[in-house]
């Protein structure tokens, strides 16, 4: 038997003496055979390009500009700063197209033909502050829309080659930037003779340096590669999405490096972290791929919207100040803070690979290295912990185990070599970035570890790693309750905080007397996926039941204006489907609806455009109420949405916002038939529960109400879970199967899971995808079920 606790480090002499070592040590042991694996310098591999994070795609960075320093300037030295955290190598940003891209919009430079703006977005300022904390960073820009007057509705058009032009132009010019690499459209069909000329223009305009990734999609490309050698030339990369570690032949043989220019995409606790580990070191052993980049670089937006916490790190709550440094940032580390992109991986089999049993390993070496310096990460995870959101993980097979190192070809063993230790567990006993000291090597240059399950470990001759760390931040709070803005303290073009603009785009504008928020997006963008009918922006908290809203409001011209309450929904597709909207034209018409359902409609006097109106909207329990210049214009009695986003919208025209008010009562769980997490109390009749052997879940006071699978009831799209009346007629959505981790729903094999892994009050159940995660996690205690998340209960809304 090896015993170890977390992983052993080495030994000199026999593996007797080594195992003696080690059970004075520790206690965790397990059967070992000693496997064998060369590493040797003489032979090369593929050239290592970086490890990165995507901002955009959108909105996901959204949050971080309005942290006040010193958190923000903190955030951003745990992503980019060398040898303090994540250390990244690569940022990738959206190209802001004015269009929904996931968690919202970005803005465009040019939002018509004859406009030009280079103080609009965010992107710009980010690359700026991480070229100031590594210059060596290399920068990567992306459209994933790009504005509707673009070849008159078209994407591949020479408007849209100009278009990206005048983006690298603004980079340069104004930012002083240089971008790295640059794509096509995200994850859309190409056009090869539109990717030919647009490397024409890149060269004609002094981007020569500028590489193409082709296409931030899948492998077919390559295809279109092989029967085209002008083709071939004018892509310098070769990037897909979402490979799932592999690639396929002809990708390989193409002569080009092959990214995953797009990846992770999970939600950032240890089975998240445990996800990027392994796909950092398999992208290369199984795929040859050079360089990979997570969506998202920061998770920073509303948790509520879609893919909710999948970032590197968290920054959910600027108007806190707190953040969290998650495990991908040091799992990263692990690989970021010991290379550097132009370093050469070591052939397949003499020093990439997977070990004996199980997991894997990339040695890597600088160029011209006649110092023999080496860096190996290892990687063990286990294939339940380490599934990413996609594409499903086929199953494999690995267990601890003990492998010999031997050390040739030029590289040294006279310099200390290093080791470096992370270890994620999804009970979240996790050990970050921890420096294990010198490894001894012996006289055959050779020396052994005992690896456990579930970490990652550097080797490592480079020295002056860090496990940065800063002062902790502020505990994380909710949205104020009592929020107002007039928007008079940002500068002009910038963005409002808090706001997220899911359809068309608010920027700060001079009006006549005073700054504003003002709509600008006319014409609808050319989209990468489906959204708002017209141009709709989401703020505040969530969770509040009884809330009011008021904003003065103009029309410029002609078209309408609006508020809402209770918006459930954010991202791709039609945010006006769910929530309560009041709506003012500029005729005076006005309607009162429940998501695309007019609940009372009429027409107001004396309204026209280009005059301000203080629109308004109350929420109290079912009462929903709208009134213009305070003055109350209807109500209606509905209980369709019980929580949500407030919003402002407008059409398709320009519209100015100003001294805009939210009042929210306390975060309370709303009231229906929902099934959320709420404060733990046994005596609550609301959250004790029975387990019948029929397999039912059932409130052990009111047995004949049933934990069910809504039919009907979504949270972005996926199914909640609520309290019904027990039937057979119910019984696939009624039906469970516990496993003392998971609650698992026996008819679609799916498991009880925290929406969006929120783990604050009163976070509503759903059905997803089984992961592993803590958010999926219950115990059940004196008939309570408690989430492994926050420790909060399971519990239903009307009770009992």
């Amino acid at each position: 038997k090896i015993c170890t606790q977390q992983m052993i480090g080495y030994n000199d002499a026999s593996l007797l003496k080594m195992t003696v070592l080690i059970l004075l040590l520790v206690n965790y042991c397990f059967t070992a055979e000693i496997g064998n694996v060369v590493l040797d310098g003489s032979t090369n591999g593929r050239r290592f390009d970086g490890i990165g994070g995507l901002s955009g795609g959108g909105a996901t960075s959204r949050f971080l500009p309005s942290y006040e320093d010193p958190y923000r300037s903190e955030i951003l030295d745990y992503l980019f700063l060398p040898n303090f955290a994540a250390s990244l190598q690569i940022l990738k940003v959206e190209i802001g197209g004015d269009c929904q891209t996931t968690e919202g919009t970005e803005d465009s430079h040019m939002h018509y033909r004859d406009d030009l703006n280079y103080n609009r977005g965010y992107e710009w300022w980010l690359m700026t502050e991480a070229k100031k904390r590594n210059p060596d960073i290399l920068l990567y820009g992306l459209s994933w829309g790009v504005p509707g007057w673009i070849g008159n509705g078209t994407y591949f058009s020479q408007d849209n080659i100009d278009y990206h032009i005048k983006w690298l132009e603004g980079a340069r010019s104004v930012y002083g930037l240089e971008i790295d690499y640059i794509g096509i459209w995200n994850e859309k069909p190409y056009e090869v003779d539109w990717i030919v000329e647009f490397r024409k223009a890149l060269d004609m305009n002094g981007y020569s340096n500028t590489i193409i990734v082709g296409h931030d999609q899948g492998w077919d490309i390559v295809d279109d590669m092989d029967k085209n050698s002008t083709f071939n030339s004018s892509v310098g990369i070769v990037g897909a999405h979402y490979p799932g570690t592999t690639s396929p032949d002809n990708a390989q043989e193409v002569g080009k490096q092959l990214w995953a220019s797009e990846d992770y995409s999970s939600y950032s606790d240890s089975a998240g972290g445990s996800c990027w580990g392994r796909i950092l070191n398999q992208n290369y052993v199984n795929g040859y791929m050079t360089a990979t980049i997570a969506w998202n670089l920061i998770a920073s937006y509303y948790d509520q919207l879609p893919f909710g916490g999948d970032g590197l790190m968290w920054a959910l709550y600027p108007w806190s100040g707190n953040y969290e440094v998650t495990s991908p940032i040091w799992v990263t580390a692990h690989t970021t803070q010991f290379t550097q992109p132009g370093w050469n991986y070591l052939a397949h089999g003499s020093g990439v690979g997977h070990l004996p049993q199980g997991g894997s390993y990339v040695t890597l070496v600088p160029p011209n290295n006649n110092d023999g310096d080496w860096t190996m990460v290892i990687e063990t995870f286990e294939h339940d912990q380490s599934v990413c959101i996609r594409p499903s993980l086929p199953p494999y097979n690995i267990s601890a185990q003990t492998v010999t190192f031997t050390v040739k070809g030029g590289l040294s063993t006279k310099k200390p070599i290093y080791m470096w230790y992370t270890h994620l567990s999804l009970d979240g006993n996790n050990t970050y970035f921890e420096n294990k000291g010198v490894v001894t090597v012996n006289s055959q240059n050779q020396f052994t570890l005992a690896l456990d399950l579930n970490s990652v470990v550097t080797i490592s001759t480079i020295t002056g790693q860090n496990k940065g760390q800063h002062p902790t931040p502020p505990s994380s709070s909710s949205f104020p309750r009592d929020y107002s803005d007039n928007f008079d303290n940002y500068p002009i073009d910038s963005e409002a905080n808090y706001f997220m603009d899911q359809t068309g785009v608010w920027e700060i504008y001079q009006g006549q007397s005073s700054k504003v928020m003002r709509q600008v997006v006319t014409i609808p963008p050319i989209v990468w996926c489906g959204e708002s009918s017209s141009p709709i922006s989401l703020v505040g908290t969530f969770t509040s039941y009884n809330a009011q809203i008021q904003i003065d409001a103009m029309i410029e011209n002609s078209g309408w204006i609006g508020v809402g309450l209770r918006v459930p929904y954010g991202g791709c597709g039609d945010n006006f489907g769910q929530g309560y909207f009041f709506t003012l034209h500029d005729n005076g018409e006005w309607t009162l609806n429940s998501g695309q359902n007019v609940l009372e409609s009429g027409t107001a006097s004396g309204i026209s455009a280009n005059t301000w109106y203080t629109l308004g909207m109350t929420g109290s329990g079912s009462s929903i109420c709208a009134t213009i210049n305070n003055q109350q214009i209807t109500c209606a009695n509905n209980n369709d949405w019980t929580s949500g986003f407030a919003a402002i919208f407008s059409g398709w025209n320009f519209a100015q916002f100003d001294n805009f008010k939210l009042v929210s009562d306390a975060p309370t769980c709303g009231t229906g038939d929902f099934i959320q997490t709420t404060l733990c109390n046994e005596t609550a009749t609301n959250m004790v529960w029975s387990f019948p052997e029929d397999g039912t879940v059932r409130l052990l006071n009111d047995a004949e109400k049933c934990l069910t699978v809504s039919n009907n009831q979504t949270m972005n799209k996926v199914p909640i879970l609520v309290i019904s009346t027990c039937s057979d007629d119910l019984a696939s959505a009624q039906q469970w199967k516990y496993d003392g981790i998971q609650l698992i729903n026996v008819h679609s094999s799916q498991c009880a899971d925290i929406y969006t892994a929120d783990d604050r009050n009163c976070r509503t159940i759903d059905l997803y995808e089984c992961t592993g995660g803590t958010n999926q996690q219950w115990g059940v205690q004196d008939n309570l079920i408690v989430s492994a998340l926050n420790g909060y209960c399971i519990a239903a809304t009307s009770g009992s």
